[in-house]
């Protein structure tokens, strides 16, 4: 038995240890805090809490339904399979391998035809989990690359990504509605004094700028998550190199082979381990995945450090 051998048991567990309280979640945190208070900001503004609380209401059960069925929809817009064993073994096999690491259950496995090498998780917990991959990235990778891309999509269920991307949309849809509804009747439970107060052009300013600065906030969460599972996929696997020659490859074969997405398709782009459609270069301010060049700067960082 090798030196590294002798020693593996006890590199997993300080992975382990290591994975949930990555500075990317701290980072997560302290914006999901921007965004509550971005809330209470808007609330303050309108005066009354009735709007404000409708709003919110709305928002939640919105995205309280899209946690619970998004999984779901997701598969059926994707048209994805469910992959069986005898079919690909050694896609379960290297899935089967890293979710015993991660110590969360094996997730489904789905294929799905789009004609671009790319993968995706979806699912609302570990025990409601799919992992997605399309017939093309097993193509293109290698073994190793393929199971960097499994253990990063594996670390999105680990870290219940879905949850906290949930979260960060409810906050940011919520303002969106509540600026949309003030811009329209006004602010609720203020005097026309108050109401006046830093003039028309700041209010309206101040409705327009909220709900960009929050759907900015909760970009910046989805850039955070896609850091947070390459740093959690390459400890599981005690090294970045594959994930981040994967990264490498499936960038590349993004930029030659992108499609259009239809609207619905737009809003699933977070979920992919890169944006797999066209974004002119206004829309690329609006990016859910932070540039290749620094993933793969901090995958190999972890590389030598771990």
């Amino acid at each position: 038995m090798s030196n590294d051998d002798t020693q593996r048991p006890a590199a997993l567990e300080i992975r382990h240890s290591s994975i949930r309280h990555s500075p990317s979640m701290s980072r997560t945190v302290l914006y999901l805090g921007i965004l509550t208070g971005l809330v209470l900001l808007v609330g303050e503004y309108l005066g009354g809490q009735q709007g404000l609380q409708n709003a919110l209401i709305f928002a939640a059960l919105l995205n309280f339904a899209m946690y619970f069925w998004s999984d779901k929809i997701v598969l059926l817009m994707y048209r994805a399979k469910e992959l069986p064993k005898e079919q690909s073994p050694e896609i379960h096999a290297m899935v089967e391998e890293i979710a015993k690491q991660a110590k969360i259950p094996k997730p489904r496995i789905y294929m799905t035809n789009m004609g671009i090498p790319n993968a995706f998780a979806t699912g609302r917990n570990p025990e409601h989990a799919a992992v997605v991959v399309t017939d093309a990235i097993v193509e293109l990778l290698e073994k190793e690359e393929l199971k960097g891309v499994l253990a990063h999509e594996l670390s999105h269920v680990l870290n219940r990504d879905v949850l906290v991307a949930t979260i960060a949309a409810t906050l940011a849809g919520a303002l969106s509605m509540v600026a949309r509804m003030a811009m329209f009747y006004g602010p609720m439970g203020r005097d026309g004094r108050d109401r006046d107060r830093g003039g028309g052009i700041g209010a309206l300013l101040f409705l327009i700028l909220t709900p960009l600065v929050a759907t900015l906030i909760q970009l910046a969460v989805s850039r955070q998550r896609e850091f947070g599972a390459d740093e959690s996929g390459a400890k599981l696997l005690g090294t970045g190199k594959p994930l981040a020659s994967a990264l490498q490859k499936l960038d590349r074969a993004s930029k030659h082979l992108a499609i259009s997405p239809t609207p619905s398709q737009a809003a699933t782009a977070h979920l992919f381990i890169v944006n797999p459609f066209r974004a002119s270069a206004i829309f690329r301010l609006f990016s859910t995945h932070p540039p290749t060049e620094e993933r793969v700067k901090r995958l190999l960082h972890v590389a030598s450090s771990v």
